[in-house]
Formats: structure tokens, C-alpha cells, sequence
């Protein structure tokens, strides 16, 4: 069947955009809901999948690996802009590689059921980030595809309502898929994505004879790309988007290191309990707010004092976002110090964050379109999208770095291969050489392995700090058990030298949690040998008044029931104390701790919002539309 190759000779909107609007909500859904619970899912569920003889993911690596997949993720779309700009054109590259994205949920959603669930994960996660990356620059240029000469004036606001539909997908999805895991598990929360995403692929194949099919631009695109205006796109646009790309490495937090922070928050907000997960959707509850107050209202307003060019919103959303993390980084400077901040501080931070979204990301988004030639509008976009994906590889690569590995986790791996694949049998006890090298000698760790679950760690001088952390629980005792601040604490850990006669440090990590630790073996503070115990209060039971949203959810999460149906309940890897845990550790830290962490990034934004300034005024736009 022969398809219009040519935008509609009319003033107004296109027929097919309701498609593409109904299609983007649906995909949306998919992804983000998928997105939303991942970096909990890597954290907290990953391990007790095929029986929980692992240790949970440490919050770094969860926040490494989620940001991997966002850079993959992002960089994906230049196969599918060279797919759509050279072969087969924009539409048949969106079907194709919808139905790749599909199967990526399908996989996701078999973790568990049979195989090993690492592999189904990286396979469902592969296709994800092939099949909707694919798209991701297919899909945008189609938008713009659709205007001619006559309506392109339209162009902005069909942009903002595309990005409307984006958030209303994100919205639903970002508060359901969070409640499907925590209460019906991974395979249902993955899986009601997967089904989004078969809509939203049907949504569009529906709209099929609505739209403009603009051909492949085939070696004309190569000429193009490589032609003199081609050059001069990619040369002008690389430094607007590497300025983006420090923007996105601080957006995309929202799904990884905001939600670990709001975990030690108050979340009773309006009068709900959220999930950690949850308080994302948030932000599409503010775009979905905020995109007609800019558009109607806020940017004429400005207009008539100031004239709002789409490097001037940038430099102002680069602003904005500056303010955002340093409120979430006061946010953490309280935790830190013991307290619990309400989750209201952090809404505040995403009003904050959203506005930056808005004069940043739709306005870099719609610049890419518009300074693309005509037949390579797919290629150019993706250098949006590539922002996005550098900007993810350099928060992976902040929290590869600040991870600090566990000696005696090294060594237990080291010790499980040279047993017999019979091992779990039978419990056994792993004496690891240590420092030294040598077992036998006082610096070796203990580990004792019953049916595959690791019971507590043994560690040099654990005496002495079972007997610092004894004072500590006792002096929260008589405070109604919170626990000492940094320098109380310090003051009473300072009576006690560890096994080599060292200091002892005492750091608050939040309001039921603080450490104690020594250097270790080695005498360097933050290496893979310091030793330590972590102290957490245990979580008090209250009887919450039932409501009537009770009747919805099963009366056991997921996770409580799936580590009763492990054993891990009873064999559980920590010793209490009054009312407090105990957990001896070897390593295992971060290097960027705490507030620290949310400062550095609130400086690095701050540079680039200065330095944007004088680089907007000296750029030059040129725009290019379909004839």
C-alpha cells in the first residue's frame, strides 16, 4: 500500500498525531514504570530470585548499573536513526523495533520462573535498550514529520503536548509499578509493562494511513550528513549538548540516589504512606501542571520584557537545576546528622527539578529538530539522546569509582570456587587468610556457609567493637534509643583502640543507622580491609489502621513472603541488641559519603550553568523545516 510521503496542506493539527500522542503514553507507561522500580529491584530483590544465597546490591553498584543501562539505553538510537534516515524510514523501524522492545519485558518478566535470573535480567534489559532506544529518535522526528510550511508554527505546542503525554504515561506507571512489586512481586511488575508496550505498538500500526511517511533519505542522508550544512549542525550542536549532558547526569538521579534518600525520609505526604519508588511520579505530576502555565502563561509574560530564545531557557533551566540539588543536598546534610527530613523537602526539589526539565529538555529537544537538516533529522536527535546517555555514563562512572570493595567478600568467592559443586550440602566454615595472606594468623576473617545463606561475618578484634557498639546502644537506650550524633559518638567510641591499637570512628548514616570501624590490617582509612560494625535500629511494629485501599494487595508484601519461603528469616545474618541490629562488615564503603555525594554534583552543575552563559550568547542557530 502506497502511504502519503508529504505533510498535510493544512493550518491545523495532523490527523495521525492522536496516534503518536496515544502511542507515546502507552510506550511511556512501559518504560518508566520498568525504570521506576529497577534500581529497588537491583537493590533489594535481585539476590533472593533463584534461592537468596547472594548478599543484596549494595546502593552504588544498584545506582552504577541503573545509569549503565540509562547511557546504553541513550545510545542505542543512532542504529535506529541510521535504520530509519538510510534504509527503511521512520515508521517500519518503529514497528520492528517495538516488538524487540516487547520481548525485552517478556524476558524481565521470566526472571525467576526458570534459568538464572542475572541472565534473564541482562537479556530483557539488552533488548530494552535496543528496542526502545531504537525508537526514541524515530519517534520524535515522526512528530515533526507530520508539519509542513503551513502549520509549523505549531511545531512548539505539539512538542509540549507530546511531552504532556510522556509525563501522563510516567504518572500512572511510576505510582502503580512500585505498588506491583511491593506487593505482588517482580514478574507482575515487569510484566504489566510488557503489556503497555504491545498497546502502545498497536496504537500506532493503527495509525499507519494517518501519517506522513517520510522516505528514507538513503545516500542523499549520507550526503547530506557529510555535506557542508550536515558538518556545520554537528560541529554548532556538540558543545549545546555536552553543556545537556551534565544536565540529564543530575535529572536521572531522581531514579537511583533520590530514591535511596527518600528511604531514610518521612514519606507520609497528603496524607499517604509512598513508596521510595513512587516519589518520582511527582515529577510528572508537576510537568503535566507546569507545561500549560509555561506555554500560555510564563513565557508570553517574559516575552514582553525579555526576549526567551531556547539557549536563554536552557541557561535558565541549567539554574534551576543547580538550586534543585542543593536543596536535596541540605535534605541529605540533615539526614546525615540523624534526622528525618518529611518527604515534602524533596517534592519541593522536584517542583524545582521539573522546571528545570521544561526549559531544558523539551526546548533541547525541539532545538535538535529545528537545526537538523531535512533528511537527517532522525541522526541529529540522537545527539540529543547522546547527551543523555554521556551524562548517565558519568554518573556510573562517579559511583564505580566512590565504591570501595569488600576484602572478605573477595576472598569468600575466591574460597566457594576451589570447594567441591557439592559444597551447599553440607555447612561449612571458610577461614580467609586476610591481610597477611596467611590463614591461621589474627587478622583472618570467618565466615561460616549453612546451605548457601552466609551467616555473620567474623572480622579482627570483633570483641572490641561489639563492645564499642554495646556503649553506643546504651547510650541511645537512654535517649529513648535514637542514636548518639557524630561527635557524641565519637566521644564514646574514643575509649576503645581496635585489634591494632588504632582509633575507632563513629559516623551517623541516618536517623536508625550509624557505623563504627577501624582501618583494618593495612592502617589506610576507606579501603577494601577496614573493618567496622554497622548498628541499625530495628524497625518498630505499630498497628496501622486499616483502610479500605487494604482489600487490594495481598496482607504480605512479596519480600516478606518470598524471604519466609527462602529461610532467611531464621537464619538471619545479624545479632540484636536491645533494639538495636548488629552487622560486622569488611569493606564495602563509598568514598563520596552522604551529603558529600549530592554537593559535588550541585558544584558541577553550578560550573556549568556559568560557563553555558557566554557560549549562548556567541551560538548562532540556524533552522531547517520539511518542505
Amino acid at each position: 500500500m502506497q502511504y502519503r510521503t508529504k505533510p498535510e496542506e493544512i493550518e491545523g493539527m495532523p490527523s495521525g498525531i492522536p496516534h503518536i500522542i496515544g502511542n507515546e503514553a502507552a510506550e511511556r507507561f512501559s518504560f518508566y514504570g520498568m525504570k521506576a522500580i529497577l534500581a529497588v529491584f537491583l537493590s533489594r530483590y535481585l539476590f533472593l530470585m533463584d534461592g537468596g544465597d547472594g548478599t543484596p546490591m549494595d546502593e552504588a553498584r544498584s545506582a552504577e548499573l541503573v545509569h549503565l543501562f540509562n547511557g546504553v539505553f541513550y545510545l542505542t538510537p543512532i542504529i535506529g536513526a541510521v535504520l530509519a534516515d538510510v534504509f527503511f524510514g521512520k515508521y517500519k523501524v518503529i514497528i520492528w523495533l517495538s516488538i524487540v522492545y516487547c520481548a525485552g519485558h517478556a524476558a524481565l518478566a521470566m526472571m525467576g520462573m526458570f534459568g538464572n535470573s542475572e541472565y534473564w535480567l541482562m537479556a530483557g534489559m539488552g533488548l530494552i535498550a535496543l528496542g526502545a532506544g531504537g525508537i526514541k529518535p524515530c519517534v520524535s522526528a515522526h512528530v515533526g514529520d507530520q508539519f509542513g510550511a503551513r502549520n509549523a508554527r505549531l511545531i512548539p505546542r505539539i512538542f509540549n503536548w507530546f511531552y504532556f503525554s510522556i509525563n501522563l504515561g510516567a504518572f500512572v506507571s511510576m505510582l502503580l509499578t512500585p505498588w506491583l512489586l511491593e506487593w505482588y512481586g517482580p514478574h507482575w511488575a515487569f510484566g504489566v509493562p510488557g503489556i503497555l508496550m504491545a498497546i502502545a505498538t498497536f496504537m500506532f500500526w493503527l495509525g499507519r494511513k494517518e501519517f506522513a511517511h517520510v522516505p528514507a533519505g538513503g545516500m542523499a542522508f549520507l550526503k547530506e550528513a557529510f555535506g557542508r550544512d550536515g558538518l556545520i549542525a554537528i560541529f554548532k550542536l556538540t558543545p549545546v549538548y555536552l553543556f545537556v549532558a551534565v544536565f540529564w547526569a543530575l535529572f536521572d538521579q531522581t531514579g537511583s540516589t533520590w530514591i535511596f534518600q527518600s528511604e531514610d525520609m518521612d514519606r507520609n505526604f497528603l496524607g499517604f504512606e509512598w513508596l521510595p519508588s513512587q516519589i518520582q511520579s511527582l515529577n510528572s505530576i508537576f510537568v503535566l501542571s507546569f507545561i500549560p502555565l509555561f506555554s500560555l502563561f510564563i513565557y508570553p509574560w517574559v516575552e514582553n520584557i525579555w526576549p526567551l530564545s531556547s539557549l536563554r531557557k536552557m541557561g535558565t533551566g541549567f539554574i534551576f537545576m543547580t538550586v534543585a540539588f542543593v536543596l536535596v543536598s541540605l535534605i541529605q546534610v540533615n539526614i546525615d546528622g540523624g534526622g528525618k527530613p518529611n518527604i515534602g523537602w524533596q517534592v519541593l526539589a522536584f517542583a524545582l527539578l521539573t522546571i528545570s526539565e521544561i526549559m531544558v529538555s523539551i526546548v533541547a529537544m525541539e532545538f535538535a529538530y529545528t537545526q537538523a537538516p531535512r533528511k537527517m533529522k532522525s541522526f541529529i536527535m540522537c545527539f540529543y539522546l547522546a547527551a543523555v546517555a554521556l551524562g548517565n555514563f558519568l554518573v556510573a562512572g562517579v559511583n564505580h569509582y566512590i565504591r570501595i570493595p569488600s576484602a572478605a567478600e573477595e576472598q569468600l568467592i575466591e574460597a566457594i570456587g576451589l570447594l567441591p559443586e557439592d559444597w551447599q550440602e553440607d555447612p561449612r566454615t571458610a577461614v580467609l587468610p586476610g591481610y597477611d595472606g596467611i590463614s591461621g594468623t589474627e587478622d583472618d576473617f570467618i565466615r561460616r556457609l549453612n546451605a548457601g545463606a552466609k551467616l555473620p561475618l567474623e572480622v579482627p578484634g570483633q570483641e572490641i567493637l561489639e563492645s564499642a557498639a554495646s556503649a553506643i546502644t546504651t547510650s541511645a537506650a537512654t535517649r529513648g534509643n535514637i542514636l548518639p550524633s557524630a561527635s557524641e559518638g565519637d566521644k564514646i567510641v574514643s575509649a576503645f583502640k581496635d585489634h591494632w591499637g588504632r582509633p575507632l570512628r563513629y559516623l551517623v548514616l541516618n536517623s536508625t543507622t550509624s557505623r563504627i570501624w577501624s582501618a583494618g590490617a593495612d592502617g589506610e582509612w576507606n579501603t577494601k580491609w577496614d573493618v567496622g560494625i554497622i548498628i541499625e535500629k530495628n524497625a518498630s511494629e505499630s498497628e496501622a489502621e486499616p483502610s479500605w485501599f487494604d482489600q487490594f494487595h495481598p496482607a504480605e508484601p512479596w519480600l516478606a513472603k518470598r524471604r519466609k519461603e527462602l529461610g532467611l528469616d531464621q537464619d538471619s545474618s545479624e545479632e540484636t541488641v536491645e533494639s538495636f541490629a548488629l552487622e560486622t562488615f569488611s569493606g564495602g564503603q563509598v568514598r563520596l559519603q552522604g551529603a558529600s555525594y549530592f554537593w559535588f554534583f550541585s558544584g558541577l552543575m553550578g560550573i556549568t550553568a556559568f560557563l553555558f552563559i557566554p557560549f549562548a550568547i556567541l551560538y548562532r542557530p540556524k533552522s531547517y523545516l520539511q518542505e
